[in-house]
């Protein structure tokens, strides 16, 4: 028989429990391991335990351990760390992005298996990419926690009242499992980390989650739902429901009221996203057939429409065999793996295949301060009892003893020890970074220190100098290169008329281009003195016009 390639891309529980099923499969069928290569692509060597991500940002769980090698739970496979830029169906192959040497590289299969999960839809929303930090992998949890410290650092030290109510009110946008256990465990640690800050009040502290719905936790029971609403309404946070998050900016974020499509603004400097999600773009180019942006699938776990394509997880559309297709979560993508491994196995081995179908055995979440809601075969429990179950659910469910015994560990000192509080910077500032404004939002003041150069990509702005709007501008148009040319505070104040998006590069790189790339400065010398001239002409007909 001619060896076979199964290459499959997903780093997340589908993939790597996939890959790890083969492997292990493999390992008893001697000739069928010498006949079949396992390939898989992950942009990590490691898959993250998402449901103990929450404890990352408190600090009751460290970074690491809630990570794990995935060499070490599919021994043999071969992994190549690589992002996935095309999947071509027809040819049966893959293209992956460069690695270290700057060549794309294409691998070919027979088999392959798509398990690469769900994405934030950025696009959906202006400013979400911009502003809103995700809420998905380990970085975007060390990003979180950070970013809560800083905070809390800022605001102990700043004076602007206005300035400060922003730094101090904090954003959830999504009330499903991922944002309500996030916006749980973030209390708990605002709330112990403000005892360190005596210029910080927890009175001060608003802590806000935005739902679409018309309550919070719809994939459990209502009764559950309520508990876990009274409880963290009592603690403190403010919800927001049947509201869209509508725009994000760096100091506010606007919702869109579903029935009335009035709209309202949050001032923050925080806004965490956990909707909307889509599938990744490279599924979307395929001809694979999809239900809802997810490839269709049938309880055999193969693409109904391209026989030899695979597909599990959130990316899938799964029957469960229970009349639904299946949610996207772990106990789904993990059973879903068992069933995949086998029938591509028993697809080359010429067996018969295994129909997957499974109900669920229960939902948990974890909603800080030692407590939780739990649906269990049936049974609902909540409070600290299902706190303790939700713990010992997920230990269990850790992959790799050494990350078992290590998060048993840290709540066992997290019952004694006081939580972290520094802050690592991590999170690499984008030297060039795209920006969005709300309509009205300044993007700086006269006066400022002038550190970035703009570049107006869509949208308009307007230049206030001393109180008088002397011009308007918007796509195409270069702001802010007098401060830096002039190395002084800036001679306006500039403002947005409209949604706008910039891109905009930091002081140090604007030297440095217009030092070393040919033109650069004399193109940058124009635009300075046409904006002088333009603002002289405006305080001229000013004055004439007083006079």
């Amino acid at each position: 028989m001619e060896k076979q390639r199964i290459v499959i891309l997903g780093g997340g529980f589908g993939g790597v429990y996939t890959a790890s099923e083969l492997m292990r499969r493999l390992g008893h069928i001697h000739k069928a391991k010498a006949d079949v290569e396992v390939i898989l692509v992950s942009e990590e060597n490691y898959i993250t335990f998402q449901p103990l991500l929450p404890e990352v940002v408190s600090g009751a769980v460290e970074q690491l351990h809630v990570i794990s090698p995935i060499r070490r739970i599919a021994p043999g496979v071969t992994l190549y760390v690589r992002k996935v830029e095309k999947i071509d169906i027809e040819n049966k192959q893959v293209q992956l992005a460069p690695g270290l040497n700057p060549r794309s590289e294409v691998i070919s299969y027979d088999h392959l298996v798509i398990a690469m999960g769900n994405q934030l839809a950025h696009h959906m929303v202006p400013g979400l990419f911009e502003h809103a930090i995700p809420f998905k992998y380990l970085g975007d949890a060390l990003r979180l926690r950070n970013h809560l410290v800083q905070m809390l650092e800022e605001a102990s030290v700043c004076k602007d009242p206005e300035e400060r109510e922003r730094m101090l009110t904090f954003t959830v946008a999504g009330g499903g499992f991922s944002g309500v256990e996030c916006i749980a465990e973030m209390e708990d640690f605002l709330k112990k980390a403000v005892r360190a800050f005596p210029n910080v009040s927890r009175d001060e502290l608003r802590i806000v989650l935005i739902q679409s719905d018309n309550r919070i936790l719809p994939e459990m029971k209502e009764k559950l739902a309520n508990y876990a609403d009274k409880l963290l309404r009592r603690r403190g946070i403010e919800f927001i429901l049947e509201h869209y998050l509508n725009e994000v900016s760096a100091d506010r974020a606007v919702v869109l009221d579903k029935k009335t499509k009035q709209k309202s603004v949050i001032p923050t400097r925080t806004v965490v996203a956990t909707i909307p999600t889509e599938p990744h773009p490279v599924i979307i180019d395929t001809p694979l057939e999809k239900q809802k942006g997810r490839v269709l699938v049938n309880d055999e776990m193969e693409s109904i429409s391209h026989p030899g394509v695979w597909s599990l997880g959130d990316c899938a559309a799964v029957p469960s065999g229970e009349g639904y297709f299946s949610p996207p979560t772990a106990q789904y993508a993990v059973r879903q793996a068992t069933i995949c491994a086998e029938n591509i196995l028993a697809t080359i081995l010429g067996k018969p295949r295994q129909h997957f179908k499974f109900a669920g055995l229960g939902k948990l979440a974890s909603l800080g301060a030692r407590c939780a809601v739990a649906e269990v075969m049936g049974f609902t429990f909540s409070g600290f009892i299902a706190w303790v179950m939700w713990r010992a659910i997920y230990v269990g469910k850790m992959p790799g003893l050494d990350r078992k015994v290590r998060v048993f560990i840290d709540w066992l000192k997290d019952f004694f020890l006081p939580r972290d509080i520094t802050q690592l910077n991590v999170h690499d500032e984008q030297k060039v970074r795209r920006e969005h404004l709300a309509e009205g939002q300044p993007l700086f003041h006269q006066g400022d220190f002038g550190d970035r150069l703009y570049f107006v990509v869509n949208g308009k702005v307007e230049i206030e100098v001393d109180g008088r709007i002397v011009n308007t501008t918007g796509e195409g148009d270069v702001i802010g290169e007098m401060a830096l040319l002039a190395h002084q505070s800036r001679s306006a104040t500039v403002r947005a008329t409209e949604p706008t998006d910039l891109v905009s590069l930091p002081k140090d790189a604007f030297e440095q281009i217009i030092k070393y790339v040919p033109g650069a400065a004399d193109a940058m010398a124009e635009i300075h003195e046409s904006r002088l001239r333009h603002n002289a002409e405006e305080q001229a007909a000013a004055d004439q016009t007083s006079s």
